[in-house]
């Protein structure tokens, strides 16, 4: 008995071996359209919300009790003034993943900039800290978006993916797997 049998797929091998080339073209197009269809979704939103990133997940405890780790946020960034006791999500110079806080002081110059800071709700300090070298501030094109709305814990998927790599290609070997043995 092979292992094959011990899993209860033993006819996935001739299955394999029957499959021709049309209905391989067939899958791997089909496939190409569900890539296609998410993208399309994603710069749809990108479209609506004005956000470079529209939706994100929440990576550490800094933001509790509002926000827990894992949660998914849904982001918009119209042109509207930043107000104080907003949750934003931005990006510092030099780094690629964007912080979720919420803004805590407004500093408008004469000239009608404004400039703001930052803390996470759970942080004793503000955010000064983790700023570029030298900035003092945030400013309107550091902003990728404002919170609107969230569900809680959804993307925790997406986190352990990320600290387990092995947990990631599991996930997409089990996908892989169900579709050659649930396939027509």
């Amino acid at each position: 008995m092979g292992m094959m049998d011990s899993l209860g797929l033993s006819g996935l091998g001739g299955g394999l071996q029957r499959m021709d080339k049309r209905q391989f073209l067939f899958q791997m197009l089909s496939f190409g359209m569900i890539v296609s269809s998410a993208l399309m979704i994603w710069k749809g939103l990108m479209v609506v919300t004005g956000s470079e990133s529209p939706i994100v997940v929440v990576l550490s405890g800094s933001m509790e009790p509002a926000f827990h780790r894992g949660d998914l946020l849904f982001l918009t960034n119209r042109d509207e003034p930043v107000r104080v006791g907003e949750i934003v999500v931005f990006k510092i110079e030099g780094r690629d993943i964007p912080i979720v806080h919420r803004v805590i002081k407004l500093h408008e110059k004469s000239n009608g900039t404004v400039k703001f800071l930052t803390k996470g709700d759970n942080n004793s300090v503000d955010d000064r800290g983790l700023y570029a070298p030298g900035q003092l501030w945030l400013t309107k094109k550091d902003i990728v978006g404002r919170a609107r709305g969230f569900l809680p814990y959804v993307g925790m998927i997406t986190i352990y993916m990320n600290e387990y790599p092995k947990l990631k290609y599991g996930i997409l070997g089990l996908l892989a797997l169900y579709v050659l043995v649930h396939r027509e």
